[in-house]
């Protein structure tokens, strides 16, 4: 929390496998209430490793594209 306002952090992820760890651990972690990988279609294990983890994670199947990624589809 930040100022009285929660913070919230939205981490796009294609083939990001290689590299979510360390993006996840440089977070400033005292300021972010909550964390959520949007995987846009990726083939190797990010998905996995986001839930290891801890991150809370919303899959597409294919890959969109990062702008269409960061738009949530109402089911």
């Amino acid at each position: 929390m930040l100022n009285g306002h929660k913070i919230f952090v939205v981490m796009p992820a294609y083939t990001a496998a290689r590299t979510l760890a360390y993006t996840f651990r440089e977070l400033p972690h005292e300021i972010v209430d909550a964390v959520l990988l949007v995987d846009d279609g990726s083939s190797d294990a990010t998905v996995e490793l986001a839930r290891d983890i801890g991150l809370t994670t919303f899959t597409y199947n294919v890959n969109f594209g990062y702008g269409r990624n960061q738009v949530c589809w109402r089911v």
